[in-house]
Protein backbone atom coordinates (compact mmCIF):
# COMPACT_ATOMS: atom_id res chain seq x y z
CA UNK A 1 0.00 0.00 0.00
CA UNK A 2 2.01 3.18 -0.98
CA UNK A 3 1.61 6.00 1.65
CA UNK A 4 0.06 9.26 1.30
CA UNK A 5 3.53 10.86 1.52
CA UNK A 6 5.40 8.98 -1.19
CA UNK A 7 4.95 11.54 -3.66
CA UNK A 8 6.78 14.57 -1.66
CA UNK A 9 10.75 14.15 -2.03
CA UNK A 10 12.56 14.10 1.16
CA UNK A 11 13.46 18.05 1.06
CA UNK A 12 9.65 18.62 1.14
CA UNK A 13 8.68 15.92 3.83
CA UNK A 14 11.25 17.67 5.55
CA UNK A 15 10.05 21.05 5.68
CA UNK A 16 6.30 19.81 5.93
CA UNK A 17 7.37 18.13 9.46
CA UNK A 18 9.25 21.24 10.45
CA UNK A 19 6.10 23.41 9.81
CA UNK A 20 3.56 20.60 10.88
CA UNK A 21 5.20 20.27 14.20
CA UNK A 22 5.06 24.36 14.76
CA UNK A 23 1.63 24.03 14.09
CA UNK A 24 0.68 21.18 16.42
CA UNK A 25 3.03 22.73 19.42
CA UNK A 26 0.86 25.91 19.08
CA UNK A 27 -2.59 23.98 18.85
CA UNK A 28 -1.13 22.58 21.87
CA UNK A 29 -0.96 25.73 23.89
CA UNK A 30 -4.18 27.31 22.57
CA UNK A 31 -5.92 24.20 23.79
CA UNK A 32 -4.66 24.24 27.08
CA UNK A 33 -5.27 27.72 27.61
CA UNK A 34 -8.80 27.17 26.45
CA UNK A 35 -9.01 24.48 28.83
CA UNK A 36 -7.73 26.64 31.75
CA UNK A 37 -10.45 29.56 30.65
CA UNK A 38 -13.31 26.83 30.06
CA UNK A 39 -12.89 26.25 34.05
CA UNK A 40 -12.23 29.12 35.27
CA UNK A 41 -15.71 30.09 33.11
CA UNK A 42 -17.51 27.02 34.83
CA UNK A 43 -16.79 27.96 38.07
CA UNK A 44 -17.92 31.68 37.72
CA UNK A 45 -20.72 31.10 35.52
CA UNK A 46 -21.70 27.59 35.54
CA UNK A 47 -21.78 25.42 32.62
CA UNK A 48 -22.62 26.93 29.39
CA UNK A 49 -21.31 26.29 25.56
CA UNK A 50 -17.62 27.80 26.60
CA UNK A 51 -16.83 24.55 29.36
CA UNK A 52 -17.72 22.25 25.88
CA UNK A 53 -15.53 24.41 23.57
CA UNK A 54 -11.87 22.93 24.10
CA UNK A 55 -13.52 19.35 23.30
CA UNK A 56 -14.22 20.42 19.44
CA UNK A 57 -10.54 21.24 19.12
CA UNK A 58 -8.75 18.05 20.88
CA UNK A 59 -9.24 15.38 18.04
CA UNK A 60 -8.23 18.08 15.48
CA UNK A 61 -5.10 18.53 17.49
CA UNK A 62 -5.11 14.52 18.21
CA UNK A 63 -5.01 13.92 14.32
CA UNK A 64 -2.31 16.80 13.58
CA UNK A 65 0.00 14.76 16.17
CA UNK A 66 -1.00 11.32 14.17
CA UNK A 67 -0.16 13.18 11.06
CA UNK A 68 2.88 14.15 12.15
CA UNK A 69 3.90 10.53 12.96
CA UNK A 70 2.71 9.91 9.65
CA UNK A 71 5.22 12.15 8.41
CA UNK A 72 8.06 11.02 10.40
CA UNK A 73 7.63 7.55 9.71
CA UNK A 74 7.75 7.79 6.12
CA UNK A 75 11.28 9.73 6.37
CA UNK A 76 12.88 7.31 8.58
CA UNK A 77 11.70 4.54 5.94
CA UNK A 78 13.53 6.68 3.52
CA UNK A 79 16.88 6.31 5.28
Amino acid sequence: MASLFSNYSKEALQKKLKSQKKMFYLKVIIVILMIAFSIFYTLENNISFYTFLPLFFIPMTIYMYLEMKKIAKELKSRK
